[in-house]
């Protein structure tokens, strides 16, 4: 090969190199498994909910960055590119659980279908991907989440992982590294594609719920706080803040996640429980129209603080709580008539208007931080009735979570959540999750609008991007062979 071919091979190669290592941060478009509202159906609600917290407690069979914990699938789903060239995957979105993994080929009972709409789940193949790498017991990753050397993992086999839930899910497999591509913001309204390597877990087997058609997608992504997280990941490579947002759209079904620093709008905060399993945080105060609920102080701290969970559907409380919050809320009307649908949730019919009806419910928690759940929010509509969202914790099937709390969908929903992990603190702020907000670039520190509509979608941009490099390796190819 002469001087010229050379070195034009090498700088493709570095183009090559650094269109995969780049990417600041994240935004991750995201749907409901439900969809719209009248898509759901109450007993899917519930049984989804007690499905994930029969998980929720469920320790891990492998501890992974010693500290996180894996949880069941979560109501909302985005669409991921992993590998190169790239190949686009549907995953669950999990604030409760630390891992991602996908679904890999020769696995043992991954779902073959779902139904799920518009959703072919495929499987993941590392070699069939030019930037795929096993990760090896040998290397410092596998003793570091481990902690110690495992007597099965020889130095020449590749890194496992098991996950064991509570209710007797279950995956299993090996982790490998590859490049994922992240929709990066690069002005108003507009982002780009970037790519950062990341550790993940390839499945081999699936068991229980997550080998069932039901809902089935290609894997799951893990927002939790452990050192294996894919934030934790991208964070330590100095590419991005431990911050991640959430802004739910209760109408449409859909919203966005984004990794990095919101600015706009500024959000009030407290401060998240320390060493908690959960994103938790301390509640102080449940306020009905104008009527603060007497309850003692320690019904909020059984549980070691309130679980913010956007994978969970409805709100969950002990009954010292749930039963003056439910009073106050049906008697603020005469004569509802009141009956179980589904033998699960309390249902009424009312032909006037609910948010004029129903009062408004008023969280507050550590911080003076409050956040308003308006009676649309509450209140389900089902058949042409409206059923309450508010449940009693002891309908869970863990009996140990009879006395905690946990806010879901029912009150994440048209609110911007920001998960500060440098600083340790959440933020809540009631927002409306179809418009933009203030998103800041690592880069050139400027303060960009991002919004769910108005992200495309990264694979187009993706494969353009890895087109780009094929075609300059294909045009090095042939000045070597004219030279």
């Amino acid at each position: 090969m002469g001087l010229h071919n050379l070195i034009f091979f090498v700088l493709v190669l570095v183009f090559f190199l650094v269109v995969l290592a780049n990417g600041e941060g994240g935004i991750f478009k995201v749907e409901h498994k439900f969809g719209s509202e009248a898509n759901r159906s109450l007993k899917d609600l519930i049984v989804h909910d007690n499905n994930r917290h029969g998980r929720l407690l469920a320790g891990i069979d492998i501890p992974l960055g010693g500290d996180g914990k894996a949880t069941g699938t979560g109501l909302y789903y985005t669409k991921l590119a992993i590998g190169s060239p790239p190949r686009d995957y549907f995953l669950h979105v999990d604030t409760g659980s630390d891992i991602l993994w996908v679904n890999c080929v020769q696995c043992d009972s991954c779902p073959a279908y779902t139904d799920l709409d518009d959703v072919t789940l495929k499987l993941y193949d590392p070699k069939l991907s030019l930037t795929a790498e096993l990760v090896p017991c040998s290397g410092g990753f596998c003793p570091g989440i481990y902690k110690s050397p495992l007597p099965s993992c020889l130095s020449d086999s590749t890194c496992p992982y098991g996950i064991q839930y509570g209710d007797g899910s279950g995956s299993t497999g090996y982790f490998v590294k590859d490049v994922i591509g992240l929709d990066q913001v690069s002005g108003n309204l507009q982002t780009t594609i970037g790519n950062s390597s990341i550790i993940f877990g390839c499945g081999m087997r699936q068991t229980g719920n997550l080998a069932s058609s039901t809902g089935a997608l290609d894997g799951l992504i893990g927002f939790g706080a452990s050192s294996i997280s894919m934030l934790s990941q991208i964070a330590s490579s100095g590419k991005v803040k431990k911050k991640f947002a959430h802004c739910l759209d209760g109408k449409n079904g859909g919203g966005i996640f984004v990794i990095g620093d919101v600015m706009q709008p500024l959000l009030e905060t407290t401060p998240l429980i320390p060493k908690a399993l959960h994103y938790n945080v301390n509640l102080e105060s449940v306020q009905v129209g104008n009527t603060v609920l007497n309850v003692p102080t320690q019904a909020f701290e059984v549980g070691k603080g309130t679980i913010i969970d956007s994978g969970t559907t409805l709100a969950y409380f002990p009954g010292v709580i749930l039963d003056p919050l439910r009073r106050l809320i049906l008697t603020s009307q005469d004569n509802l008539n009141i009956h179980l649908v589904d033998n699960l949730i309390e249902c009424f019919t009312f032909d006037k208007s609910i948010d004029d009806s129903f009062p408004v419910v008023i969280f507050g928690f550590e911080n003076s931080l409050k956040l308003k759940v308006y009676p649309h929010d509450y209140l389900i509509p089902y058949k042409n009735k409206w059923c309450s969202g508010w449940q009693d914790s002891r309908k869970l099937k863990s009996g140990s979570m009879s006395d905690l709390i946990i806010l879901g969908d029912l009150v994440l929903t048209n609110k911007l959540v920001l998960y500060d992990l440098e600083n340790q603190v959440l933020g809540l702020s009631e927002y409306n999750c179809s418009s933009t907000i203030g998103f800041k670039d690592e880069v050139y520190e400027d303060i960009n609008k991002v919004g769910s509509p108005n992200l495309s979608s990264s694979d187009a941009r993706h494969r353009m991007d890895f087109g780009m490099v094929i075609n300059l390796l294909l045009l090095s190819f042939m000045l070597h062979n004219c030279v």
